[in-house]
């Protein structure tokens, strides 16, 4: 299948082209650092799969793809971001993108994702859909956390592992644990990750 990159980091570039060339069913055909660039090459080579950055400096790379959508019907569109607000989320499956994944994933997931839009089907991101599920109870259910709690949630969605959040709040990592499974219990995730980018997305801090 052959495959535009629009991005606007050239680290991100390399590191998605990196990923894409050992993959012998995927030929990386193009790859274009703003607007113009994006809708011009989309337009020229008609690619199968197109993967836009969810901001490419100051244009939404929503935007980008409403305009190929409509020149480049065929191509199927998927966002990469290192967004998890729940509006870029809702905004781009009202578009109607064929696949929305995170920075974060892992470069085999990237693939998988890819492979399953190049048959028709529609990925998005777990965690952004679990977080989109779970947020009314979630929301609900903070005021439920112990202060004690919402400084460990805050520390998740610094990226902390369980050791930096016990040196950082003075506790033991046992106890880190202990707080960390009644924050996902009481919220209703299934895994830290989850819990990391709920604190994100909400700005929580404690």
């Amino acid at each position: 299948m052959n495959i535009v990159i629009v991005d606007d980091h050239p680290l991100v570039l390399q590191g998605l082209t990196a990923v894409i060339s050992v993959e012998g069913d995927m030929n990386l055909i193009g790859e274009a650092a703003n607007a113009d660039e994006a809708v011009e090459i989309i337009t020229r080579t008609k690619p199968d799969i197109a993967l836009v950055d969810l901001r490419i400096m100051d244009v939404s790379g929503l935007d980008i793809v409403k305009v190929c959508m409509e020149k480049v019907p065929t191509c199927k569109y998927i966002i990469l971001t290192y967004s998890v607000e729940q509006e870029d989320f809702r905004r781009a499956r009202e578009l109607g993108v064929d696949g929305y994944v995170l920075k974060e994933a892992f470069p085999e997931e990237l693939i998988s994702a890819i492979r399953l839009v190049s048959r028709g089907r529609k990925y998005y991101d777990p965690s952004m859909v679990d977080l989109m599920m779970n947020k009314d109870e979630s929301d609900s259910n903070i005021e439920q956390l112990t202060p004690r709690e919402l400084e460990v949630l805050s520390a998740l969605g610094e990226g902390l592992n369980n050791k930096s959040i016990a040196k950082k709040l003075f506790i033991t990592e046992y106890t880190v644990k202990k707080h960390v499974s009644q924050v996902l219990a009481k919220l209703n995730f299934t895994d830290r990750t989850r819990a990391a980018l709920y604190a994100m997305e909400k700005r929580i801090t404690a």
